[in-house]
């Protein structure tokens, strides 16, 4: 569907479904930040606000240095992964473009409610700059649902392979959890009807996963990439945790780390603030290492992830003033 088609079936809809979607959309991105904002509002009234003072405190030079030096290696993978399954969708950008719009998309999603507007930044200027918007649109999306199920299969696989602490609930919850994004991941394609699923938007989802996410070309890349981006992500929050002073084995830490970045995923938060803290509070208690031990950690690990994200900062200025008045830059 064209831009001509898609007015006018707009025009046909009416105004009232304009001033809807608006209104629905709205809700929604206030309700998201609503429920970040009550995640740690529960948290600061239950432990009080003494991790979260701590956390900023102990947030020195080596880690903020090592949690730097790892996100660029993250961030490399990512883009990589993105620039793979763009190019399986036709819509192919060089690997230096893609890091720069990686960055600059990581740091927007730190920064502002929601956890996602720097994606959706991404997706929109690379389609302006090839021309096709709903390609880039739906590369950026295959590009983050590959990396979070490859996230989901390596919690799943580190919860059930390596022994379980004493206090740790067992599978039944943890598993719950982690299962739960996995099937929303894979259920909300398939909640659209029938009809819709046999017509073009069935028959584009086919061909999308065929050619961008499953292609011989692609699928290792993506594997391995994604791989090495969740444990980089698991590494930053090792290096968070030290920085507590706390005593901690990394067969301990690993499944806590996987379970709060696999729940930090959810797009209800404050810039990446609320689910992760919520949950590596429940993590850490639930394996009595204690509840204001996690928030701090968490703390630690959201501060060290947005210094990691500065870069991006720097790609944003850079790309803002380069970009003239009312034009586009093409490899910004």
């Amino acid at each position: 569907m064209n831009q001509r088609q898609g007015a006018a079936v707009l025009l046909a809809k009416g105004p009232n479904y304009e001033i809807g979607t608006a209104i629905s959309r709205s809700i929604w991105t206030w309700a998201r930040v609503a429920g970040g904002a009550a995640i740690l509002a529960v948290l600061v009234w239950r432990v009080g606000t003494g991790p979260l003072v701590d956390g900023l405190r102990l947030t020195t030079g080596w880690p903020l240095a090592a949690a730097l030096a790892i996100t660029s290696l993250t961030t490399l993978c990512c883009a990589w992964r993105w620039r793979l399954v763009a190019g399986g969708l036709g819509v192919e950008m060089p690997l230096r473009t893609a890091v720069a719009a990686y960055y600059r998309s990581q740091f927007l999603n730190a920064t502002l409610p929601g956890g996602v507007v720097g994606d959706v930044h991404r997706a929109v200027r690379h389609g302006r700059e090839v021309g096709d918007l709903g390609r880039s649109l739906r590369a950026v999306a295959w590009e983050r649902a590959s990396g979070f199920a490859v996230q989901i299969v390596l919690t799943l696989g580190v919860l059930f392979l390596l022994p379980w602490p004493a206090r740790w609930p067992g599978p039944s919850i943890a598993v719950t959890v982690v299962g739960v994004a996995g099937v929303a991941l894979i259920a909300v394609p398939l909640c659209l009807n029938r009809r819709r699923l046999s017509t073009r938007i069935g028959r584009a989802f086919t061909s999308d996963l065929r050619n961008a996410v499953l292609a011989p070309r692609a699928w290792p890349g993506i594997l391995l990439a994604s791989t090495v981006a969740v444990l980089g992500h698991a590494a930053v929050f090792l290096i968070a945790v030290r920085a507590t002073g706390a005593d901690v084995s990394p067969a301990r830490l690993l499944p806590l780390a996987l379970v709060v970045l696999t729940a930090s995923a959810v797009p209800t938060n404050i810039a990446g603030w609320g689910p992760r803290e919520g949950a590596a509070a429940w993590a850490f208690s639930a394996v009595g290492l204690g509840a204001t031990l996690g928030l701090t950690v968490a703390v630690v690990y959201g501060v060290l992830a947005l210094f990691a994200t500065l870069p991006g900062a720097v790609v944003l200025a850079l790309t803002h003033h380069r970009t003239p008045a009312g034009g586009y830059s093409r490899h910004a």
